[in-house]
């Protein structure tokens, strides 16, 4: 006679993915390998005589960062926390070695790559990640002395001006102001006072300023940047082109393809100035479209943050905000110098720009936001089944 005892239930192994969050970046990451192989085909037949030389390099970077995003999403969240002091050192180091000569990748006067397996890795996008990583956990392990202390918010960012400097010296200005503003970002989420953040900032900003209009290439770039027309033969010349690119594209663009910038002009095109290429061919329709999606990136990282707060868990909030930060600031400041709102700036355009290492450093980063969301939903599952009993 067969039993009618009720059989026992299974534990359920589903790893609970952010739909909202996965179709953002999903788009992001087709609409950028749609622009990146319509703005370098020309660059494919002239350096390689193969149209789809870029194309078909940037689909492998894709394909390597999910297959990385894969595998970072099976660490869970209390390794990073435990780990996050010898990757800051870590990062460091790396920052040295692309500093020595015959190691370090020069490309267009800047020292900032290292060449692994035939791929350059942009060391400064590693150390962005390991920043939101370390702050994390310097946040939560001094949480009292970072509300409380001026020293307490001073202390980190000691170890993060070591980490500037070297990347003055690459040179790559625009990643040194990105892991600073992660670093304030975070602090203040983690409860900063006011008034002693308000100094911070300022201390902060005077030195940036000093930086830049002491350097003549960087102030070279902001005389271009101011009067762009004035100095359209030299410093203002890609500001130019890229404003004549959103120009010619108006409402709908001039279609995916037909885009004359990219080929003859706009220097870039395939990666900085990626933006510029869609606000072409793409038009403002395009343009608001990439906008909402990064908006909409950004939002559900911080609602992520919010839901792991709300948990307790204070590590995996706080590295869902600085991960929102970093990828909000960067495509904000990306988008800004396509537009003439900023100083032109080597940062790309998260998901979307042409490069492997980016690539592969960002949809890891996507793939950590993915396992907070994860572990704060198997928690809750949790908390509710252990409250039913």
């Amino acid at each position: 006679m067969a039993s009618t005892a009720p059989a026992k239930s299974r534990p359920s192994h589903r790893f609970h993915i952010d739909q909202a969050l996965l179709t953002t970046c999903l788009c992001l990451l087709g609409i950028g390998f749609v622009m990146v192989a319509s703005s370098s085909m020309h660059l494919g037949v002239k350096m390689a005589d193969d149209v789809s030389y870029y194309p078909f390099k940037q689909l492998v970077h894709i394909i390597l960062g999910l297959m990385f995003a894969a595998a970072i999403l099976a660490i869970p969240m209390k390794h990073w926390h435990r780990i996050g002091q010898p990757l800051f050192i870590a990062g460091l180091v790396l920052l040295l070695v692309v500093l020595l000569p015959g190691v370090g990748v020069k490309v267009n006067g800047s020292t900032r790559w290292l060449s692994l397996l035939g791929m350059r890795i942009q060391v400064s996008e590693v150390m962005k990640f390991i920043s939101v990583i370390y702050m994390a956990g310097y946040i939560t392990r001094h949480s009292d002395h970072v509300r409380y202390s001026i020293f307490g918010l001073m202390r980190p960012l000691m170890l993060f001006s070591v980490a500037c400097i070297l990347l003055l010296l690459e040179p790559d200005f625009g990643s040194a102001v990105v892991i600073l503003i992660i670093a304030m970002g975070m602090m203040f989420l983690g409860g900063a006072r006011l008034s002693p953040f308000v100094v911070l900032v300022s201390l902060v900003s005077s030195a940036a300023a000093i930086l830049a209009y002491t350097s003549p290439y960087r102030l070279k770039r902001i005389t271009g940047f101011i009067d762009p027309w004035e100095h359209a033969k030299d410093s203002g010349y890609q500001l130019t082109q890229a404003l004549i690119s959103f120009g010619r594209g108006e409402f709908s663009g001039v279609g995916l393809g037909n885009g004359l910038q990219k080929l003859f002009y706009l220097p870039e095109a395939h990666t900085d100035f990626l933006f510029s290429v869609l606000g072409e061919e793409l038009g403002l329709i395009g343009v608001v479209l990439v906008i909402g999606l990064f908006t909409a990136l950004v939002v559900r990282g911080f609602a992520i943050g919010e839901q792991a707060e709300q948990a307790g868990e204070r590590f995996s909030a706080l590295v869902a905000y600085g991960l929102s930060i970093w990828f909000g600031f960067q495509s904000f400041v990306n988008m800004g110098v396509n537009m003439g709102i900023l100083p032109t700036k080597g940062l790309t355009l998260p998901l979307m720009s042409y490069g492997g290492g980016s690539m592969i450093i960002m949809c890891g980063a996507m793939a950590v936001l993915f396992r907070i969301h994860y572990e704060v939903t198997e928690l809750h599952k949790s908390n509710v089944k252990g409250v039913q009993r």
